[in-house]
């Protein structure tokens, strides 16, 4: 992929679509790669995962840091990433602020946006022999398999932690598998993207203070070393996915496009708007997180009532969702126009 100098616009857009991605991955069903996919930066960052590989750290010891820079994309993944660690602690707090308290309406929007990124990808689709049919419900059960898979117990051993981040981690390199849900069904979500968050948040809160206490708080360094190791684990996890993943669309891109457009079909059943908190029980009683939040262990999923006002309006934000995705498509159609006349 050949160097290219991006307009102030076109950096603005990029971090706000850093922004969307990293949301995304904060939220149990919504994958991260998929908004990737849809917003249409998803081979480019699989390209630079790819460049982290043993001529990047030659380049990085031998002190040509200007050359590594520009050899991994450096500026797109600054851009991209930068966005998704703004959202974590901005955009993501107010999609957890909109679930607590309009639940169905957004898990409605996901619907409508993930019904809207099936018509996206599968619009471009245009080869439909037998091994991508077969490819695309090969997708559509593995989705549907997790979909209703069962969640486990939460493990804070370390080496659990980093495969975690390892696995957690492949929502943002696989569109339609929620990296959130994974972790929720390896029972590890509340402690690796709650607990740990915030107590990494209180820390470098405190240290901007001047306040080093938290070096004498063993809880604090407990969940501080949490949170490195899954760091670590999703680190490795991105730079290794994706050079199976860019190795995979360059050989087979079709076949991989089928599987993933089934994927997204089957994993519809996760951000289905329409159910029921199941929580974790403990003694009788109803298990709570750090911040006083019910755990959640499963859903019970069920038809809507039409007789119902707030069944049409969520319709109403399913309707917004696809909305949503047709105007990224049209954004998308314009600027590729625009880049073919300045070629």
């Amino acid at each position: 992929m050949a160097r290219q100098e991006r307009t102030f616009s076109d950096k603005f857009f990029l971090f706000l679509k850093g922004l969307g991605m990293g949301a995304a991955n904060k939220v149990p069903g919504v994958s991260g790669g998929t908004v990737s996919f849809v917003l249409g930066f998803y081979e480019e960052m699989i390209y630079s995962f790819r460049k982290i590989n043993y001529k990047a750290l030659l380049l990085l010891l031998n002190g040509r840091f200007k050359s590594f820079y520009y050899y991994v994309n450096a500026p797109f993944l600054l851009l991209v990433f930068g966005g998704s660690m703004f959202s974590y602690f901005s955009v993501s707090l107010v999609l957890d602020y909109l679930i607590h308290h309009y639940e169905l309406y957004v898990w409605s929007s996901f619907f409508g946006m993930i019904l809207g990124s099936i018509y996206y990808i599968s619009k471009e689709f245009n080869d439909w022999r037998t091994k991508n049919v077969i490819s695309i419900f090969i997708g559509i059960a593995m989705g549907v398999a997790i979909s209703f898979m069962n969640p486990a117990k939460e493990n804070d051993n370390l080496w659990f932690v980093f495969a975690c981040g390892i696995i957690g981690v492949s929502g943002m390199t696989l569109p339609g598998l929620s990296g959130s849900f994974i972790l929720i069904l390896m029972g590890n979500y509340v402690l690796l993207l709650v607990d740990s968050v915030t107590v990494l948040f209180q820390t470098l809160t405190e240290v901007f203070l001047g306040d080093f206490s938290f070096m004498d708080n063993e809880e604090q360094i407990r969940y501080l070393k949490i949170i490195a190791t899954f760091t670590g684990g999703s680190v490795f996890g991105l730079v290794f996915t994706s050079h199976i993943l860019g190795y995979v669309l360059k050989r087979w891109h079709q076949i991989v496009t089928a599987v993933i457009i089934g994927f997204i079909t089957g994993s519809l059943g996760i951000v289905w708007p329409w159910k029921k908190e199941i929580y974790k029980m403990v003694d009788g009683q109803i298990l709570l997180d750090g911040n006083g939040d019910k755990v959640i262990q499963n859903f019970k999923r069920y038809f809507p009532d039409f007789s119902s006002s707030e069944t049409w309006i969520a319709l109403f934000f399913v309707l917004v969702g696809f909305g949503i995705i047709l105007l990224i498509d049209k954004y998308g159609e314009e600027q590729k126009n625009y880049l073919d006349e300045k070629i």
